[in-house]
């Protein structure tokens, strides 16, 4: 049986993208092994999959000043013999790591045991971690053309982030009747996030007296964010979180407002949904969101605000020009090369995989 190892972890986005993977890798005939910190997130995110988790230790590289910065370096090369030793038990064909610091110790073994890597780069520009795994990468998947050219060796190739498949398989009606939406008016569909979801919230929520004379409003706005004095507003309905039903209030939606973090732009541009991006800024980010924002923004894909220049008036104006032009959105995102994340990766893998 083919053998292949996954990685990443860190964050639910060094995750998901890797959970994606794990059916057409099923289907191919992969044996699949999970590589990950002791307790991270990536843990239990793969535990409902039936897939050997091994947990290794791990550090953190950080660009401020932390007392842990005199330690971890040596968690990490404890990471990188455990990381060995699982390797060599589960003795796999390739490495596909997603990043995050958990993968590099994974990925430095696997280089030292001559097995192929795969990275993944979600952002524009490559972070600390993967700047570390790259080196000793066969191939890098990239988001981004931009990345592509500054991956060195020839080693970037444009893929795009895998995305589940039920994400696309939503349901418009079920999504309105979840929400209890008429289908009446155009839906707006409002990702918040985890990271710095209040200013995008506060900006929709300033923005609903105008906004609702014409759409209807489903706003995913984080944990603990929701807005008591709003409940009950004709045509605005706010959830903290949504798993099972988030497919079909995506198809519910005709355009999105979102940060611009890589994994929830690739979705949106996997959904053809034409959308309005808030990047964080870069007073509370390395700016990563920005570039990607700007880039989807050059391709026609997104129309960008950022968050220092965001009002009301803004807002609704650039909602109402995607609405107005949705169908110029749609033809751009159609003509993305990054429409087969999973098909592209797992070419990749079978290509280069140790026969």
């Amino acid at each position: 049986m083919k053998k292949i190892v996954l990685t990443g972890g860190g964050t639910a986005g060094h995750v998901t993208p890797n959970i994606a993977l794990i059916p057409k890798l099923r289907e191919l005939g992969y044996d699949i092994s999970y590589i990950g910190s002791y307790d991270g997130i990536e843990k239990k995110l793969i535990a409902d999959f039936d897939i050997p988790y091994y947990g290794i230790s791990t550090g953190k590289f950080r660009r401020y000043f932390d007392l842990k910065n005199f330690t971890d370096p040596f968690r990490v090369i404890k990471g990188i013999g455990d990381a060995k030793k699982a390797l060599k038990k589960i003795n796999p064909d390739i490495v596909f790591s997603k990043g995050g610091f958990v993968s590099v110790p994974v990925v430095r073994a696997a280089k030292s045991l001559h097995i192929p890597v795969i990275c993944h780069e979600s952002d524009m520009t490559p972070g600390l971690a993967n700047k570390l795994c790259i080196p000793a990468a066969t191939k890098v998947c990239c988001n981004f053309p931009e990345t592509v050219s500054e991956i060195r060796d020839g080693k970037g190739i444009l893929t795009g982030t895998p995305i589940r498949a039920e994400l696309l398989a939503g349901s418009r009606e079920k999504g309105l009747a979840f929400a209890k939406l008429s289908g009446n008016k155009p839906v707006i569909i409002v990702i918040g996030g985890s990271l710095g979801a209040v200013a995008v919230n506060n900006a929709v929520r300033a923005a609903l007296p105008e906004l609702l004379k014409t759409y209807d409003v489903i706003h995913l706005c984080g944990k603990g964010k929701l807005d008591e004095s709003l409940k009950g507003t004709e045509g605005y309905r706010q959830y903290e979180y949504i798993k099972e039903e988030l497919p079909d209030l995506f198809a519910a939606a005709d355009v999105a407002i979102s940060r611009a973090g890589a994994n929830a732009i690739c979705e949106l541009l996997a959904l053809k949904k034409p959308n309005l991006l808030i990047p964080l800024s870069a007073k509370a980010s390395r700016g990563d969101q920005i570039l990607n924002a700007h880039s989807f923004e050059k391709q026609g894909f997104s129309i960008v605000i950022e968050e220092e220049d965001l009002s009301t008036e803004k807002l609704v104006a650039a909602v109402n020009e995607l609405y107005t032009d949705k169908d110029k959105y749609i033809t751009a995102m159609e003509g993305s090369k990054n429409t087969d994340a999973i098909g592209i990766i797992t070419n990749l893998i079978e290509t280069y995989r140790r026969k």
